[in-house]
C-alpha cells in the first residue's frame, strides 16, 4: 500500500534515507517505491524529472543543512577556535546520525557525478574554503590554512568510508577528534 506524504520535504527525507542505504545507482525507481512506500504517482508529482530530480532535491537539502549548521557558523564566528570546535562536533554528530554516509561523497564516487558535479564541487569547495578562511581569521598563514582545511575535510570523508567498511562509529569519533586537535593546535 502506498504511503501518503504530507509534502515534498517528507518525500525528500524518505529519499535521502534510501540513497544513504543503497546509493544513487542502486536505488532504482522500484527500489525507491518499495523502500519509501511512495507510489509512482507521488514520486513523479514531487519530482517530475524522475530520479535525477530526486537526487538533486536530496543534495539541495543536505547543502542547505550544511550551510545553516556548518558553513554559516564558520563564516560568522568571532572566535576561530570556537567555530572549529563547533564544526567538528556538528559534523561528527551529523554523520553518525546518518549511518556514516556523506551523500555528496556518494554522488562524487557514483556514476551520477556528471548530473551533480556542480553541486558536489560546490559542497566540498565551500566547506574547505569556509574552514580555511576561519583558520586565517584565527591567525594561521594562508598556505597553511588552505592545506589544513583540505586535510581536515579529506580526513573526515575518509573516516566515513573506513567506519562504514569496519562498521565502527569509533573511527569517525576518533578521526574527527584528531582533526579538531590539529586545527586547534594550529590556531594556538
Amino acid at each position: 500500500m502506498a504511503r501518503t506524504l504530507l509534502d515534498r520535504s517528507d518525500a525528500v527525507r524518505a529519499l535521502a534515507d534510501v540513497f544513504r542505504r543503497r546509493g544513487f545507482e542502486a536505488a532504482s525507481l522500484s527500489v525507491i517505491q518499495q523502500d519509501t512506500g511512495m507510489g509512482r504517482g507521488s514520486l513523479y508529482h514531487f519530482f517530475p524529472e524522475g530520479k535525477v530530480d530526486m537526487a538533486r532535491a536530496v543534495l539541495a537539502e543536505v547543502q542547505a543543512w550544511f550551510e545553516e549548521q556548518v558553513f554559516t557558523p564558520l563564516r560568522t564566528a568571532e572566535d576561530a577556535s570556537v567555530a572549529v570546535a563547533e564544526m567538528t562536533g556538528t559534523v561528527r554528530d551529523y554523520f553518525l546520525s546518518r549511518r556514516r554516509v556523506c551523500l555528496f561523497a556518494v554522488a562524487a564516487l557514483g556514476g551520477e557525478l556528471p548530473a551533480h558535479a556542480d553541486a558536489v564541487r560546490t559542497y566540498f569547495s565551500e566547506w574547505v574554503d569556509r574552514l580555511a578562511r576561519t583558520l586565517r581569521r584565527g591567525g594561521v598563514a594562508n598556505r597553511d590554512a588552505a592545506a589544513l582545511a583540505v586535510d581536515a575535510v579529506a580526513a573526515i570523508q575518509g573516516a566515513l568510508v573506513l567506519a562504514r567498511a569496519l562498521d565502527d562509529d569509533a573511527v569517525v569519533v576518533d578521526v574527527v577528534a584528531r582533526v579538531e586537535e590539529r586545527l586547534l593546535a594550529a590556531l594556538s
